[in-house]
């Protein structure tokens, strides 16, 4: 933990430096169940297989996965509020499916102004279902009055439905991302929604789409969270993306992708980030976590030292969280989390990627996100 914490302050310092340049550049211009460890090698899925065998996991032939994708689980395991489910057309002429929750309960500047509204990405051998049971943001959404959007990414697309992350053209807004941008825009067509107080969120391969729908489009979403996500702008094939997740970009190929953004956007606003990491995740090593750290200190043209706490161990894993600001704006929260694997922190451990030990993940983003909106 003390190395990694040292490496990280590394990071931000070099971070701090490179900051200038880039900021002249800008202005002309599968998660598994916690201490578990996969028990197939990658190669072929991009993520970790589940170790324990549940009813919720992913092992069926792609037919069986759809039709059970297709099934609405229990409205007590969701939440007691509005459980909805719908489709878009994807450019390749097939539908993509999306799970909706709409709280009963509305603070009153909701009942004024419009829900917020988290889309939440699932991670590979997960379905939409499965993720929403599993982090549980659905419960959170109900206590703090947001709507959650659950996309869901297709078998035929990607067998163990993994969001492509790693190819080029979706990183610059291709692939999946005009199909979930699809939804969002049916779901602002047909809810309430407050369209300042957007924000995506996801794991793994999920965190991978969710920074490539921010970056790409930072005006629509208000902030972004990633939970054991892929550094951005690297990978580009199968073979890259599995080297990414073990160790990180190559060589300056994080600064670089944040160049090509900042070029392709010389008026980027900036994007609020959580970034999470498990210290004992070995699908998609922590190593990410630091080169997310410094891409969005970049971006948000940060520098300066982070405010540092430690949270010991109790009740919850003990974890270390670096904030950085932009005067007194929380523009980037980095948290690290002793004794996690590749599992979404706090979650519910009867689904797989999901760890019973906290903090609370789901929690903590929607903490984060309400400090945030888009003018």
């Amino acid at each position: 933990m003390a190395r990694t914490g040292k490496l990280l302050r590394s990071l931000i310092r070099a971070g701090t430096r490179t900051a200038k340049l880039f900021a002249a550049v800008a202005t002309p211009p599968k998660p598994t169940r916690q201490r578990a460890k996969p028990t197939a090698k990658p190669a072929a899925t991009l993520i970790a297989k589940p170790t324990a065998k549940t009813a919720a996991t992913p092992r069926a032939k792609p037919r069986a996965a759809r039709a059970a994708a297709s099934s609405v689980p229990p409205a007590a395991a969701i939440g007691p509020g509005k459980w909805l489910t719908a489709h878009v057309p994807t450019t390749g002429g097939q539908r993509m499916n999306y799970w909706l929750y709409l709280p009963n309960h509305l603070p009153e500047r909701a009942q004024s102004k419009g829900m917020p509204l988290v889309v939440m990405l699932h991670g590979c051998h997960q379905t939409a279902t499965q993720f929403a049971q599993g982090t549980r943001m659905n419960l959170w959404a109900e206590k703090k009055g947001y709507a959650v959007l659950y996309p869901q990414q297709l078998t035929t697309i990607q067998p163990q439905r993994c969001w492509k992350w790693y190819d080029r053209a979706t990183q610059e807004g291709g692939g999946d991302v005009p199909s979930i941008l699809a939804m969002i825009h049916k779901v602002l067509t047909h809810y309430p929604i407050d369209r300042s107080r957007i924000y995506v969120a996801g794991i793994s391969a999920g965190a991978g789409m969710a920074n490539i729908l921010a970056l790409n489009h930072p005006r629509l979403f208000a902030a972004v969270g990633l939970h054991s996500g892929p550094v951005f702008g690297a990978g580009h094939n199968t073979l890259g993306a599995l080297g990414v997740m073990k160790h990180g970009a190559p060589g300056w190929r994080a600064d670089v992708a944040v160049h090509e953004l900042l070029q392709r956007q010389p008026q980027f606003p900036g994007m609020p980030a959580i970034v999470l990491q498990g210290a004992g995740d070995h699908v998609v090593r922590p190593i990410n976590q630091l080169q997310l750290a410094r891409q969005s200190m970049l971006l948000n043209r940060l520098s300066g030292d982070a405010k540092a706490t430690h949270k010991p161990k109790g009740r919850h894993n003990a974890h270390q969280l670096h904030d950085f600001y932009a005067g007194r704006k929380l523009m980037l929260r980095v948290a690290h989390i002793e004794q996690l694997d590749h599992a979404w922190s706090g979650g519910d451990p009867a689904f797989p990627f999901n760890a019973k030990a906290g903090p609370d993940a789901s929690k903590m983003l929607l903490d984060f996100f309400a400090r945030h909106q888009r003018a």
